[in-house]
């Protein structure tokens, strides 16, 4: 079986046919995926005896970066690529079909936003423009396309620009949407503060290297006063992904209905922790069908009790620590 059916994943309505669907996805990334297999049979897990969704394993996000992670013959359509430094070794996600990316993006946002055509978008990201294979620059642009808003584009570091572009929106009383990268929208706080009311600002997170890293909390109280809104929306999504996880403030998000956030244990990765605790993130991801849908991350994090997720950060020395189960 090479085959999954997709609707089976974006149809998905309550806990039960989550769980169902994950299983079935579980099974048929067991027998296509080489690296999963291997990781599940040293955990002694298999589809045999894995009956519930809470003893599926999840792979260590790092072997996106040491390994093909891909359950298919078919060769990749896109080849997304984190950034790095030189140092560093860049994960890749091989991607064979492009749709189910585009299709899990498109209903994830229409979920949260309603209709992308109801947007101006606007898009602030120079970090992800100046390199290639970015994810989150295919899904913006694919957006940025679908708004059909004359005045939607990409702003690279014409803060300027950007700014009277804003005003004229703000005049107009056009619904807007700001997408940006951490850092370039604290630039453009600093240089070019103004009353927004009528547009949404959303942080993809990431200093990138050019300035001091802030906790989240830090970093929205100084776009909020700067740009006098209630609150910064965020978006919570990694190369290694198909699915986002969008917050509308406070850093707590939500996720489509076809992706979960747990929590594990730091020092026992094999034990998921009740909601309430600090833990370190694994997220199932069903879109990524053809990767691998249940991945340990390198976050941390907090499950509410209503199901909404806090991200609180990242491991220390996370490409070292993580998970003990990486030698297979």
């Amino acid at each position: 079986m090479e085959q999954f059916n997709t609707q089976d994943i974006f149809t998905i309505s309550n806990d039960v046919e989550f769980e169902r669907t994950a299983l079935k996805v579980f099974e048929f990334q067991y027998l296509n995926n080489a690296i999963y297999r291997i990781y599940c049979n040293h955990l002694n897990r298999n589809p045999h005896n894995v009956k519930r969704e809470s003893q599926i394993p999840f792979l260590p996000i790092q072997f996106f970066k040491s390994r093909a992670v891909i359950s298919t013959k078919k060769k990749p359509e896109i080849i997304f690529e984190s950034s790095g430094t030189t140092q560093s070794t860049t994960s890749k996600h091989l991607v064979p079909d492009v749709k189910i990316y585009e299709e899990s993006f498109l209903k994830g946002f229409e979920k949260f936003y309603g209709p992308v055509e109801d947007y101006c978008i606007l898009a602030l990201l120079p970090a992800y423009l100046e390199r290639k294979g970015s994810s989150l620059v295919y899904m913006v642009d694919d957006l940025v396309k679908r708004s059909k808003h004359p005045s939607s584009g990409f702003y690279l570091n014409n803060l300027h620009e950007l700014h009277e572009k804003l005003m004229e929106l703000e005049q107009k009383g056009t619904k807007t949407l700001l997408i940006g990268v951490s850092f370039a929208l604290l630039d453009l706080a600093e240089q070019f503060p103004m009353p927004l009311k009528h547009t949404t600002i959303m942080e993809t997170g990431g200093m990138k290297g050019r300035r001091k890293e802030l906790i989240r909390a830090e970093l929205h109280q100084i776009l909020t006063q700067a740009f006098d809104v209630d609150f910064i929306h965020s978006e919570y999504g990694m190369t290694e992904l198909l699915s986002q996880a969008y917050s509308k403030g406070k850093g707590v998000f939500e996720t489509p209905p076809w992706m979960k956030l747990l929590t594990r244990d730091t020092e026992d990765p094999l034990t998921l922790l009740d909601n309430g605790k600090t833990g370190g993130i694994n997220i199932i991801d069903l879109a990524n069908v053809y990767s691998c849908a249940f991945i340990a991350t390198q976050d941390l994090g907090k499950i509410h009790p209503n199901g909404t997720i806090e991200i609180l950060g990242r491991f220390d020395n996370s490409d070292i620590r993580g998970c003990n189960l990486m030698v297979l």
